[in-house]
């Protein structure tokens, strides 16, 4: 009969190491009581790792704000930035955000532009991404010791290989590839709306739940997964692709050879042909257009009757097939007037078997806003730096 190996009290110290790294990472501060009974370990456990980290310069103990309660108030433990530092990209059809970030998600520095014509090209986006990346790493004196890169498209997660981003026009690039060897530092590239999951998960509005469905409406539509509070990543890393998912038969024809596809229903451009805008209208005037009509719920409920339904459609499926607790919409879909918002999510309700199966599927708006992909991209480039720190 074999037994378990014992792990080594070298690797039980690296593991509890990370683990309380990770804690403060996507909490914040906490006492040392906090993090002992939040990691199960003994008090005399915690005070040598924190002992540790503080030494190192990757936490540091501070007495809090006074407050009312009397007695000595217990130290924070707080982690500080730019003890890891890591570069988070997000790639989107019209422009690029870049943004350096510290250990505990906060954000040092940060630039974007705009994309035009040639400018959307993988080659210039590329060279632009490190070129302005080295720019912002010298004007705040920090050097970035992983990258994590958001993509509206179809992405290997194994080495950052982009199969198909079909709204940026790029296919078969080797984006991981080709950024590490000129940054010279781990390169994870995930999509967008997986990234998005993974962002809300942690900072936002699904952080406690262990199963739930991101879904980012933009140009394109996509879903990201979280199940049993991990992402949900298929073979090779490619998953979420529910925009893609057939909800009208006979449809309009979809960039992907199908038709009828959900992203026909809900992209951009269905919500211009729900407003009366051109398909080519500029995201300013979709939002003003969106925040005008808020101010009267009925006319918002007639106008947008016919995109609430194909909508609706979908995240039935979704909750149908995935049976999370929360729906997260993203993207253009957080600026969905209320009074179009709340009938969609009673009718999620009502028609899906599996939401009155577990008590029903809630249905919120992203908290994150626009910076929902670029946090999402720095957390999965610090899964690989916290056990390095």
């Amino acid at each position: 009969m074999s037994s378990s190996p014992v792990a080594r009290p070298d690797e039980v110290r690296r593991h509890n190491r990370t683990t309380l790294l990770r804690l403060l990472h996507v909490s914040g501060p906490s006492t040392r009581a906090m993090l002992a009974t939040a990691l199960g370990l003994n008090r005399s456990t915690i005070k040598t790792l924190v002992d540790g980290l503080a030494e190192a310069g990757v936490v540091e103990e501070r007495v809090p704000r006074p407050g009312r309660g009397a007695g000595r108030p217990s130290l924070l433990v707080l982690p500080q930035p730019h003890a890891a530092v890591v570069l988070a990209v997000d790639l989107q059809v019209e422009h690029v955000a870049i943004a350096l970030v510290g250990l505990g998600g906060q954000i040092l520095g940060r630039n974007s532009w705009n994309l035009h014509g040639r400018t959307r090209t993988a080659d210039e986006v590329i060279t632009h991404v490190i070129e302005s990346a080295a720019v912002l790493a010298g004007d705040l004196g920090v050097e970035p010791v992983a990258a994590g890169v958001s993509v509206p498209g179809v992405v290997r997660r194994a080495d950052g290989y982009v199969h198909e981003a079909p709204n940026l026009r790029w296919t078969d690039v080797a984006l991981g590839e080709r950024l590490s060897s000129v940054l010279r530092i781990p390169i994870l590239v995930g999509n967008d709306a997986e990234l998005g999951a993974v962002a809300e998960h942690l900072r936002g509005a699904a952080r406690g739940s262990s199963d739930a469905v991101y879904v980012s409406a933009d140009v394109g539509v996509g879903g990201g997964v979280i199940a049993q509070g991990s992402s949900l990543r298929g073979g090779a890393g490619y998953v979420g692709e529910i925009g893609h998912m057939v909800i009208r038969p006979g449809g309009r024809a979809c960039y992907c050879g199908s038709s009828g596809c959900w992203e026909t229903e809900i992209g951009e451009a269905a919500l211009c042909r729900a407003l009366g805008l051109p398909e080519e209208t500029p995201r300013g005037a979709i939002l003003f257009e969106l925040r005008e009509l808020s101010r009267n719920p009925e006319e918002a409920a007639s106008r947008l009757a016919e995109f609430a339904e194909w909508l609706t459609l979908g995240l039935v499926n979704v909750v149908n097939l995935l049976g999370p607790q929360l729906v997260v919409l993203g993207d253009l879909l957080t600026v969905l007037p209320e009074s179009v918002l709340q009938p969609i999510a009673a009718e999620v309700r009502r028609r899906s078997l599996v939401s009155r199966a577990v008590g029903g599927t809630r249905i919120v708006s992203s908290a994150l806003g626009a910076d929902v992909k670029l946090l999402g991209a720095a957390e999965v480039a610090f899964e690989v730096v916290l056990d390095t720190v």
